[in-house]
């Protein structure tokens, strides 16, 4: 298995990845097992999941249970130390989490005490914002999404307010790196320049 650097984070992942986002619909706790299993086995060794799986469909009965599952993995096998692990902060609008409440530099602290708890670990590797607060033109958004009608300063002060909070997750040990999913390319170049002006750690990966 090819392995590549997560960025510039010093962190080594495969060059595929085990997606975990219908564990505990679609995909039974047997099915997620065997399949954490054959991935290690394989030379995989990162690991993706979200706060808001499984899907489809996202209901507030099984909201979390893809951490769980992976969780329960990691503590039935033992293996946690060979995987990278990645999971994944919602943005607004899902009713059962946080009452569609926006990513904030307050909610990330909470939302990271429920990931480690459902995923039994200590630290996650790859800390990513699933969606953008502002909007985007797809991912659950809606296609007439205006980006011109945002606040800019509001917004890029929010990037470092967040980024600011996720720095201290980083000293605290309880995240390794950052990541982007589903963020438009006029976003992704603010995390980056706030980012690499030292506003907090530095984007380790798009997705």
């Amino acid at each position: 298995m090819k392995m590549n650097e997560l960025g510039r984070s010093g962190i080594m992942i495969s060059d595929l990845c085990l997606g975990t986002m219908t564990y505990g619909t679609q995909t039974d706790r047997a099915d997620a097992f065997a399949q954490m299993d054959m991935a290690v086995e394989a030379g995989i060794n990162l690991f993706d999941t979200a706060e808001m799986y499984p899907v489809n469909p996202i209901t507030a009965e099984t909201q979390g249970d893809s951490e769980r599952l992976v969780g329960d993995w990691f503590q039935a096998s033992g293996k946690r130390n060979q995987v990278v692990l990645a999971t994944k902060h919602s943005g607004m609008g899902i009713k059962h989490i946080r009452d569609r409440a926006p990513i904030t530099a307050s909610s990330i602290p909470t939302a990271i005490d429920g990931s480690l708890k459902r995923l039994k670990t200590d630290v996650i590797d790859l800390y990513q914002f699933h969606w953008p607060n502002r909007g985007s033109y797809m991912f659950r958004q809606n296609w007439n999404y205006d980006p011109s009608k945002q606040d800019k300063a509001e917004t890029i002060q929010h990037m470092h307010d967040c980024l600011g909070a996720l720095q201290n997750e980083v000293s605290r040990g309880r995240i390794r790196a950052f990541g982007l999913s589903n963020e438009s390319a006029w976003g992704t170049a603010q995390w980056l320049r706030a980012s690499e002006e030292g506003h907090g750690p530095r984007v380790a990966s798009i997705q």
